[in-house]
């Protein structure tokens, strides 16, 4: 009989991804299966392997998910089969999480658990509205509890008498559904109705909104705005310093929804300099790699290194896939031979120094003239033998300019792109539920893949507000064959260059 598994209680933090503990991405890596609450960024499922079973409570009030009976069941089933299970939960466990239920459930059935702490909302939303809980100034202690609590139970009844007496700044939780009642409360009890009130909602996140007011005015404020769960509210003179300290809202991105369609492997860093701009970045990679259709060539190839005079690389995808076939042949990564190497644009070029490989060649631009030029400023190629190393559908225009200047070009199909379909963060369904503000493609293989996927002028009708990004002339030259015009594209084509490009529009 199969021993029982581990149980992982982890605190996934208020939203904001990179405030996960490095304890709790690590018990990610090694899931077997994660039960996951509604409110955790979905982000964090990347860290879990591909294998992992992802159980989502869903939202059941709105779209009959799972409850938290029923989730919590679902745990100790796994954990019975002698699964290593991680219990992802929004914040801190034991914190308004009822982590502290679902652990005395597992003391009682014996099975394993540990309980990683997480990031709280109630300190963290606060930081990232600008709103210091403590300050020497204004106040040395901080009250939290929940608007939402069980009036009939005696032992656990909100006592608002004793509340509105205690100094300092108050943190409510679970608040908003309430928030006319326990407001009034405090004010019928004694604080003063000029108190400053600020409502945070979904804290931590590029989707992050604030509104302050007073404990007399916040009610109506916050319904004017259409301020929903979920939302921490934090009452106290402390609310006043949000004019100075305001830190996140004032990214330069910040309320901008920006969508990234590279491929998983690649778009982290893109993605991960996006949100330090503020920006609410949804990662929905429309291709993935495989191995081209034919592969005769790619074997030729191999058998005739030493015959070629130059390597090209047009993208760091070709750079990865070619030394992939290459170190399965080889042991030594002299057999290369003596060829010079060229790479179109930094990131191949930075992948290929990864191999402490020389680049002789880089055009900045994938531009077939101006990749034509390049070479020419180094050397005449005429007679020259080429081995250009790219995806097997591509643009004919660099091996057709290659050839006009005499050079000897082999065009090798080293990978094909193939669109990706699965969601297993549920992006693409939050993009096809409320849109975003911008759709950024780093190559026409994304314009093709995502138009497949989400028929690209029908979400752009669905959503007027939604506006195109192009890397580049080849990847806008695929949005215009679908009737549509990128409102910006990248005078440096890479992804620092759409960056920048983005930051000058929101300026």
């Amino acid at each position: 009989m199969k021993s029982k598994g581990t149980v992982y209680l982890v605190g996934a933090g208020p939203g904001d991804a990179g405030l996960l503990t490095l304890r709790g991405a690590e018990l990610l890596r090694s899931a077997e299966v994660v039960v996951c609450d509604v409110l955790v960024n979905p982000e964090l499922l990347r860290f879990a392997p591909a294998a992992a079973e992802i159980i989502t409570r869903g939202n059941h009030k709105r779209d009959g998910g799972l409850t938290q009976e029923q989730l919590t069941e679902l745990m100790l089933a796994r954990a019975r089969e002698g699964k290593i299970v991680v219990r992802l939960k929004g914040g801190d466990p034991f914190i308004f999480g009822r982590g502290g239920e679902e652990a005395e459930k597992l003391a009682a059935e014996k099975i394993s658990f540990e309980v990683v702490p997480g990031v709280s909302s109630v300190v963290a939303a606060a930081n990232y509205a600008g709103i210091p809980l403590t300050h020497r100034e204004h106040c040395s202690s901080f009250t939290v509890f929940t608007g939402h609590s069980d009036s009939a139970d005696e032992q656990t009844a909100l006592r608002y008498e004793q509340i509105a007496k205690i100094p300092g700044t108050k943190v409510v939780l679970m608040g908003m559904d309430n928030l006319a009642d326990w407001t009034k409360s405090l004010i019928a009890h004694g604080m003063n109705p000029e108190t400053p009130v600020a409502v945070v909602h979904r804290g931590t996140t590029g989707r992050q909104k604030s509104v302050a007011g007073t404990l007399a005015t916040i009610a109506k404020l916050a319904e004017k705005e259409k301020l929903s769960p979920p939302a921490i509210i934090i009452v106290g003179d402390v609310v006043k310093l949000r004019g100075k300290l305001n830190w996140f809202e004032s990214k330069p991105l910040f309320g901008q929804r920006i969508v990234v369609t590279r491929r998983a492997e690649q778009a982290g860093s893109f993605a991960h300099r996006l949100a330090e701009l503020g920006a609410d970045v949804l990662e929905v990679p429309t291709i993935k790699l495989t191995h081209p259709t034919e592969r005769d060539a790619i074997i030729d190839c191999l058998l005739e290194l030493n015959s070629y005079d130059w390597f090209v690389f047009t993208s760091a995808n070709g750079v990865t896939a070619f030394f992939d076939m290459f170190f399965k042949r080889f042991q030594d990564l002299r057999e290369i031979g003596g060829a010079r190497i060229a790479a179109v644009g930094p990131a191949t070029a930075a992948k290929l120094r990864e191999l402490h490989l020389q680049v002789d060649v880089q055009p900045e631009e994938f531009i077939g003239k101006k990749i034509v030029d390049a070479f020419k400023k180094f050397q005449n190629i005429e007679n020259v033998k080429m081995c250009l190393l790219r995806a097997e559908v591509a643009n004919k225009e660099l091996p057709d300019a290659l050839q006009e200047e005499g050079a000897i070009v082999d065009d090798i199909a080293i990978y094909k792109t193939v669109a990706e379909t699965e969601d297993r963060t549920g992006a693409g369904a939050r993009l096809l539920a409320e849109g975003a503000d911008w759709v950024t493609f780093t190559s026409s293989s994304t314009v093709e893949h995502f138009h497949a996927r989400f028929d690209l002028p029908k979400l752009m009708q669905q959503f007027p507000q939604l506006k195109l990004a192009s890397i580049g002339p080849e990847t806008s030259k695929a949005i215009a064959a679908l009737g549509l015009k990128p409102a910006l594209e990248a005078k440096e084509h890479t992804t620092e260059g759409l960056i920048t490009a983005l930051l000058k529009v929101a300026k």
